[in-house]
């Protein structure tokens, strides 16, 4: 078992953990990680682009000029795509780019995520993260006292006087155990968690 240092929120050493092998070292598959994370993406497009094609630009029913005599190119309509208010060739069209992944894989594929960034001495657990009100300050506080720019923090419950502290903190966001994410993860360089949230992660994921 892989053991951690805890934290304090002055970002002193408080003691150690250990983290479960079934989540916390886990086989890394790399490919499993990189699916995640464009399944996330994927799902997140919209999807509404639309432009007309030359059947569905209105007018341009009737031929410009003669088709011989006058110098210029044969042409039939004045909606074809050289012309300029013509229609577009292979129009994108709304779609739908999501896709699933299977529920076994996403699961591998978080704790790979977990697993590397245990690896990289990026996974910081913390003993409480409590606050008596909501305080921005308070938060970039602890932040400092990690040493930590960007993360990820996990919460074993909705704490809304942590959450809106972190809000309008820039390259940090708030999870919660039922929302946490590869892509989340991946995307921030250091994942904070408190003990609490890591015994849940390890409870639902192992």
């Amino acid at each position: 078992m892989a053991n951690v240092s805890v934290y304090n929120m002055e970002g002193k050493e408080v003691g150690k953990m250990e983290l479960s092998d079934a989540v916390f070292n886990a086989p890394v598959n790399e490919h499993l990680v990189h699916m995640a994370v464009v399944q996330q993406l994927a799902n997140n497009r919209q999807g509404t682009q639309k432009a007309k094609t030359r059947g569905e630009v209105s007018g341009g029913g009737r031929k410009p000029w003669r088709q011989k005599g006058t110098g210029h190119a044969r042409q039939g309509s004045t909606r074809s795509p050289q012309w300029t208010g013509g229609g577009v060739v292979f129009a994108p069209v709304p779609r739908d780019y999501s896709f699933k992944l299977n529920k076994k894989e996403k699961r591998a594929a978080l704790k790979s995520a977990l697993t590397s960034r245990v690896q990289a001495d990026k996974f910081l657990v913390l003993d409480e993260l409590k606050f008596d009100e909501v305080k921005t300050k308070k938060f970039v506080e602890v932040l400092k006292n990690l040493n930590v720019s960007k993360a990820v923090v996990v919460l074993a419950d909705n704490d809304q006087n942590v959450v809106l502290s972190a809000r309008n903190v820039p390259d940090v966001i708030t999870v919660g155990i039922n929302t946490i994410n590869t892509y989340d993860i991946m995307k921030y360089s250091t994942v904070i968690a408190t003990k609490d949230a890591v015994a849940k992660i390890e409870e639902v994921y192992a």
